[in-house]
């Protein structure tokens, strides 16, 4: 049977890890990322939240590859796309209080964890919000949209334009170098750049797709 890391364990470990993304967590960011990985996996025994069950890799694939967007947000105003269990938009909200964060899914059953671990965390600069994209009306833009990407590049950018402000920056996370998705013509003359990250302990490739509005 596999051990079960100690929480100082996991806790020595995300900073580690957040020292290779080159950035500092206070004992209180640190204390609350651990937090909110119990409550996934407590919630994730009911509710089938993450298929990532060993709190090492939930540490890996969510928190880390969360935090690894973090130099890339722009201004006050954070949408994230499709949270899911709250990704990368938790993580972020509890590492960067002075923006606000909207997560937005679909998923009633994940908004309302969502919702649940900002309450538990003291979250006052995030709003979990149950609605499809197509369906939002928020009554004003957003700075940065991120997006943990299943959809491709170009029906994300179409969803998520309306809702980005002048000078806003969309931020597509993906695996693998997406090379056929950037032939599409859709995305020929947009200013985007892709970005390799680096993220610490995860194997495989990991790419950021940023969009930035005219």
């Amino acid at each position: 049977m596999a051990l079960i890391p100690s929480p100082e364990g996991l806790s020595e470990r995300l900073r580690s890890g957040a020292e290779g993304l080159g950035m500092a967590l206070t004992d209180f960011q640190v204390q609350s990322l651990i937090a909110f990985l119990g409550l996934l996996a407590q919630w994730s025994r009911a509710y089938n939240l993450t298929a990532v069950r060993d709190p090492d890799e939930m540490l890996t694939r969510h928190l880390l590859d969360s935090l690894s967007v973090r130099p890339y947000l722009f201004g006050e105003r954070v949408l994230d796309l499709g949270t899911g269990a709250g990704f990368p938009g938790l993580p972020l909200a509890v590492c960067e209080p002075d923006r606000h964060f909207a997560l937005l899914d679909a998923n009633g059953k994940k908004v309302r964890f969502v919702r649940q671990a900002a309450m538990d965390l003291g979250l006052s600069n995030l709003d979990a919000v149950h609605c499809r994209i197509e369906s939002y009306r928020p009554g004003h833009k957003f700075s940065t949209i991120a997006c943990r990407a299943v959809a491709a590049i170009h029906e994300i950018h179409a969803q998520a334009e309306p809702l980005l402000g002048a000078q806003g920056r969309l931020l597509i996370m993906k695996g693998r170098y997406p090379a056929e998705e950037l032939q599409n013509p859709a995305l020929a003359n947009l200013d985007l750049v892709v970005y390799p990250l680096r993220v610490p302990f995860l194997e495989g490739e990991r790419h950021l797709i940023e969009i930035r509005c005219e």
